[in-house]
């Protein structure tokens, strides 16, 4: 029995060791950590660039279209939570006063007591001034997946916020990885 336990862990480690199914694994890490969860995918495509080099652009690439992936799931989050608020409004009768609440907001300036708190109006304007082009910083710490699910919920288009998200991931992914290349060399 206890050769048979050995013989499954061993089978396990190998089956998952990150030469064998690294590119999967990375796709797996970039994709979740694309979405709302706090996960960083940036050690793992370092890693298996440190330990087989020939694959840094397949890494750079399976991290990009994993990562752009769950973008885009973040992104239909944010359109599913704004027709999901849309349709709460209407079933409460808050349509109308939606209308005047937003004419009477547009007459004086933000305050703290507005809907979606004083920084609404402002980040709202800019997000639709760059247009899809703002999704390119999607690939930021800490704001870039909160702004993949803004960008569902003011309906910016679709291809287009899909074409900047995946170029500032892959610019991301391309950067810090021969980045963290050149100045840890000797690591791992």
């Amino acid at each position: 029995m206890q050769a048979w336990i050995h013989a499954s862990i061993h089978w396990l480690l190998a089956a998952l060791a990150l030469p064998k199914v690294g590119l999967s694994a990375i796709f797996l890490v970039s994709l979740v950590s694309a979405t709302l969860l706090p996960l960083g995918s940036e050690p793992v495509v370092f890693a298996y660039a440190k330990a087989v080099p020939d694959m840094f652009w397949p890494a750079v690439a399976a991290a990009t279209v994993g990562n752009t992936l769950g973008g885009i799931i973040t992104y239909y989050m944010g359109l599913g939570a704004e027709k999901a608020f849309e349709r709460w409004k209407e079933r409460h009768g808050h349509a109308a006063a939606s209308h005047e609440h937003e004419a009477a907001r547009r007459a004086k300036p933000a305050g703290l007591a507005q809907i979606g708190g004083r920084w609404h109006p402002h980040i709202s304007q800019w997000v639709h001034k760059l247009g899809p082009a703002v999704m390119f910083f999607t690939w930021l710490p800490v704001v870039g997946d909160p702004l993949c699910a803004v960008g569902g919920w003011l309906k910016l288009p679709f291809w287009p916020s899909v074409f900047y998200m995946a170029l500032g991931k892959f610019v991301r992914y391309a950067g810090m990885t021969a980045g963290l290349l050149w100045v840890f060399p000797g690591l791992l």
